[in-house]
C-alpha cells in the first residue's frame, strides 16, 4: 500500500492505493501551514480504511509550497547570481528582466566573472580563480546563503560551473549551490533565471522536506517520501532539497496523469476543475505535453521543463457576480474558506459551488440556502463555464478533429456533458481524486537534454547513447530496471550553428521500486 496526496489551493486530497486499486479516499480543507491539512487528510484515510502505519511502502505528495513562495515572495533566501561569461554577456546582466519587488526579496546580488564555452565545447574564456575568491569574500560579507552559477553554453560543458562551485564553497562553507546546466535549457538569460529561482528556494526546500517527514512520522508513517515533479514523475526528498523548481505545476500534472490512469486513455485532453482554477492540458503517451516556449514564473522568464497547461481562474470556490454586462465568475475564489463563505454552508458569498447545488449537479452543504436562486442566473453561470472551458480546449488542439476529454476534479460537476469540439466526455470513477491518484501512481523518470555535435553517419549512435543515458538516470533515481521505457526522443537541428549540432532530448520512465515493509 502507498499513499498519494495532492495539496491544492482549496482542498488537500489523499488516496490509499494498493496496486492499481483505490482502497480509500479523503478530501480535507487545505490549511494555511499546509502540513496540518496533510495530517487531517491522512487521518481521514485511516478512518475510512484502518491500516497499520508500518504497512505503508511509500508516500507521494504533490505540493504547491514552492511556487506559492515565489509568487508571494516569502521564505526566499538571500541569493547571488554568478555568471561565467566575461568578456561577453555584459550588455544584459543577471536580474535584468526581474520585477523589482521579487529582486529585492532575494537581494539581487550579481557577479560577472570570466569563463564560458563555445557551442562545441571549446573554451572561449578561462576561469579566473582569484576573481572567484573575491566574489566569495563579498558573498560571505553580505550574508548570502545560496548561489546560482550559470555559464555560457554550460549545457555542452558544465565543468566551469562545477569548478566555480568548488572555489566558492571552499571559501564560504555551507553555501548552497545551484547549477544552470542541471536546471534550464538553451537560452542563457532564461536558464540563469530558472537557476536563481531554484537557489532562492533551497533553504525553504530543506525546511519543507523536514516538515513533511515530521508530519507523517507523527502518525507513525516512516515510509520513504517522494514529491511529484511537473513531468508526471517522482523525486525523493534529497533530490527535492536540491531542485525545488521541479515541483512547479505538479498539481495539474498529477491531475492529468490521474485522468490517464482512471480513463485508460493516453492521448486526450484533461480538464481539471478544482476549487480555485481550471487547468486544461493534453496527454501524449500518457504524459502531459511539455511547453515549447519560455514560461513566466511571477513575472520572470524561465525555460526549465514545464507542462503545457492553460489555467483560468474558474473553480468550485470562484466568486459569482452579476454585473450590467452579464455574469462574472472569478478569478477570485474563497479558496479553502469555501465551508465558511459559500451560501450552502450558511455564508454570504455566492460561489460556483452554490450554483452547482442549485442546479442539482452537486449535493454539498444545505440546499435550502440556494433554493431561491434565480433560475436565469444559474443557467447563465453554467453557460459561461461551458464557453470558457470550450475556448481553452480549442486553444490546445493541434488538429481540427474532435478529441476525447477526461473530466477530473471536484469542481468538474460544473462542466456539461457536451462541449463543442469534443468527441467524447469521460468522467471516470474517483474523478474527484484524480490529482492524488496521479501522485500515487507516478513513475520515476530520467531525462537527457543537451547539445551534441556529431558526424551525420553516427547520428543513430548518438541517439542510442542519449536513450541509454536516460534509462540509466531513471534506474539511478529508483525505477525498476525491467520496467523502464523510452517515452520521448526529440532531435532539433541547430541550423544557426556551424557544423552538425543538434539539441537531443530523451526521456525514460519506469515504475518505482517499492520495498515491502519488514513484517508485512
Amino acid at each position: 500500500m502507498h499513499i498519494g496526496i495532492d495539496v491544492g489551493g482549496t482542498n488537500t486530497d489523499a488516496v490509499l492505493v494498493e496496486g492499481r486499486g483505490v482502497l480509500a479516499e479523503c478530501k480535507a480543507t487545505t490549511t494555511a501551514d499546509v502540513t496540518t491539512g496533510i495530517i487531517k487528510a491522512v487521518s481521514g484515510l485511516r478512518a475510512v480504511f484502518p491500516f497499520e502505519p508500518g504497512a505503508i511502502c511509500a508516500v507521494m505528495i504533490g505540493t504547491t509550497h514552492f511556487v506559492n513562495a515565489v509568487v508571494e515572495g516569502r521564505g526566499l533566501a538571500q541569493t547571488a547570481a554568478v555568471r561565467l561569461g566575461l568578456p561577453a554577456t555584459t550588455a544584459l546582466p543577471p536580474f535584468v528582466d526581474w520585477p523589482q519587488p521579487l529582486r529585492q526579496v532575494i537581494g539581487g546580488h550579481s557577479y560577472l566573472c570570466h569563463g564560458g564555452h563555445e557551442y562545441d565545447g571549446r573554451v572561449f574564456s578561462p576561469l579566473d580563480e582569484d576573481e572567484l575568491r573575491r566574489v566569495a569574500a563579498d558573498i560571505a560579507a553580505k550574508g548570502v546563503r545560496s548561489v546560482a552559477i550559470s555559464s555560457v553554453f554550460s549545457l555542452v560543458n558544465g565543468d566551469f560551473e562545477r569548478q566555480a562551485a568548488e572555489i566558492l564553497t571552499a571559501e564560504v562553507p555551507g553555501l548552497l549551490v545551484s547549477f544552470s546546466h542541471e536546471i534550464g535549457r538553451l537560452g542563457l538569460l532564461e536558464r540563469e533565471n530558472a537557476t536563481i529561482i531554484n537557489a532562492a528556494l533551497r533553504e525553504l526546500a530543506g525546511q519543507i522536506a523536514d516538515g513533511l517527514t515530521e508530519s507523517l512520522a507523527a502518525q507513525g508513517i516512516n515510509a520513504p517520501l517522494y514529491l511529484s515533479q511537473n513531468d508526471g514523475t517522482l523525486m525523493d526528498l534529497e533530490y527535492a532539497r536540491c531542485y525545488p523548481v521541479a515541483t512547479f505545476a505538479s498539481g495539474p500534472t498529477n491531475s492529468m496523469r490521474g485522468g490517464a490512469f482512471l480513463s485508460g486513455l493516453d492521448r486526450c485532453a484533461v480538464i481539471d476543475v478544482g476549487g480555485t482554477t481550471t487547468d486544461v492540458g493534453m496527454l501524449h503517451n500518457g504524459f502531459p505535453r511539455e511547453a515549447s516556449s519560455e514560461v513566466l514564473i511571477s513575472g520572470v522568464r524561465t525555460n526549465f521543463r514545464m507542462p503545457d497547461v492553460l489555467s483560468v481562474g474558474l473553480g468550485g470556490g470562484s466568486v459569482v457576480r452579476e454585473t450590467a454586462s452579464g455574469v462574472e465568475i472569478g478569478p477570485d475564489s474563497v479558496g479553502f474558506r469555501l465551508c465558511e463563505k459559500a451560501l450552502v454552508f450558511g455564508g454570504d458569498t455566492l460561489t460556483a459551488t452554490d450554483v452547482a447545488v442549485a442546479a442539482g449537479l452537486a449535493d454539498i452543504g444545505d440546499r435550502k440556502f440556494v433554493k431561491n436562486l434565480d433560475r436565469a442566473l444559474v443557467r447563465a453561470v453554467l453557460d459561461h463555464v461551458c464557453d470558457r472551458i470550450a475556448a481553452q480546449v480549442d486553444r490546445l488542439r493541434t488538429c481540427p478533429a474532435p478529441l476525447p476529454v477526461v473530466l477530473v476534479g471536484g469542481g468538474s460537476v460544473l462542466v456539461p456533458d457536451e462541449i463543442e469540439g469534443v468527441s467524447k466526455m469521460i468522467r471516470p470513477e474517483h474523478h474527484a481524486f484524480a490529482n492524488a491518484i496521479g501522485a500515487a501512481i507516478a513513475q520515476v523518470g530520467g531525462e537527457v537534454d543537451r547539445v551534441f555535435t556529431f558526424d551525420p553517419n553516427r547520428r543513430d549512435d548518438v541517439l542510442d547513447s542519449a536513450r541509454q543515458e536516460a534509462v540509466d538516470r531513471a534506474v539511478a533515481a529508483g525505477a525498476k530496471a525491467d520496467s523502464v521505457r523510452i517515452v520521448e526522443v526529440e532531435e532539433i537541428p541547430l541550423a544557426y550553428l556551424p557544423g552538425n549540432a543538434s539539441r537531443v532530448r530523451a526521456r525514460a520512465v519506469g515504475d518505482l521500486l517499492l520495498e515491502r515493509p519488514l513484517g508485512v
